[in-house]
């Protein structure tokens, strides 16, 4: 199982980054449009340095839904591959057939 105080950073930083996806993808439309004038696309480019850096969507680190294991988790299942493992076992996954010999 993985430190509370992580996976609660984790939670916090997915919410900032849900609350600020719509104003850093305005920003990064100012920034990347050529036709405006170069001392708006500093300021934007400015105002984006200045937001949190946790409110930035690559600073979520995806985890397992069961034991908040950082390392080695599917996408499609948000399972980590031991926990994938242990439930595949117990045949709780849809799908899954886990063959042992």
């Amino acid at each position: 199982m993985a430190k509370k105080s992580s996976i609660e950073k984790n939670n916090r930083r997915k919410k900032m980054a849900a609350n600020a996806a719509p104003k850093r993808a305005r920003l990064k439309a100012i920034i990347a449009d050529k036709d405006k004038p170069m001392e708006e696309r500093f300021a934007a480019t400015l105002k984006l340095a200045e937001m949190p850096r946790n409110s930035s969507a690559v600073r979520v680190q995806n985890r397992c839904e069961v034991t908040g294991r950082p390392h080695s988790v599917y996408r499609l299942n948000k399972l980590s591959r031991i926990a994938l493992r242990e439930l595949g076992s117990k045949g709780l996954v849809p799908g899954l057939v886990k063959s042992s010999w």
